[in-house]
């Protein structure tokens, strides 16, 4: 089931109900469910492949923490950040600013200059990224949750 954005956002704690929470495609929702919005923001960064490397391993941990608890929704939170921290950072490897487009409503392209450093920060997190898309127990429980729950 896709992403459910006509929810009450704000006052919606899916920790207390993820009966609400729909896992959706990528990266959706991200930046809404709370309290895991809160609790992880504030760790991921990718500026440089040292800010990722630290980054990426509190997201993790965190990741794993919500694992032990049995916090399918906070889990899944925390793939999508990690998800979201390759995503960005290959965005800007590829363009300076992480502008793709000069102009959308043409389709006109900024030019691709690809940023090394960038790049590293990009395979930084893809590491963790690989790490939970081959956790077994992860896909169990993401499989559980959508039957139960769409």
């Amino acid at each position: 089931m896709a992403f459910d954005y006509d929810l009450d956002f704000k006052t919606t704690d899916f920790r207390k109900e993820p009966e609400k929470y729909r896992v959706g495609r990528g990266e959706q929702g991200v930046l809404l469910v709370e309290p895991y919005k809160g609790e992880i923001l504030p760790h991921w960064r990718f500026k440089t492949p040292e800010i990722a490397k630290e980054s990426s391993e509190k997201i993790y941990q965190m990741y794993l923490d919500y694992k032990e608890a049995g916090d399918f929704v906070g889990m899944d939170m925390a793939r999508k950040f990690i998800q979201m921290g390759h995503t960005r950072a290959r965005r800007y490897t590829n363009y300076k600013g992480g502008r793709k487009y000069k102009n959308k409503e043409t389709g006109e392209l900024n030019e691709r200059k690809i940023d090394p450093e960038k790049a590293k920060s990009a395979e930084i997190f893809q590491e963790k990224w690989d790490l939970i898309r081959a956790d077994e127990e992860y896909l169990k429980l993401k499989k559980a949750h959508q039957k139960q729950y769409g």
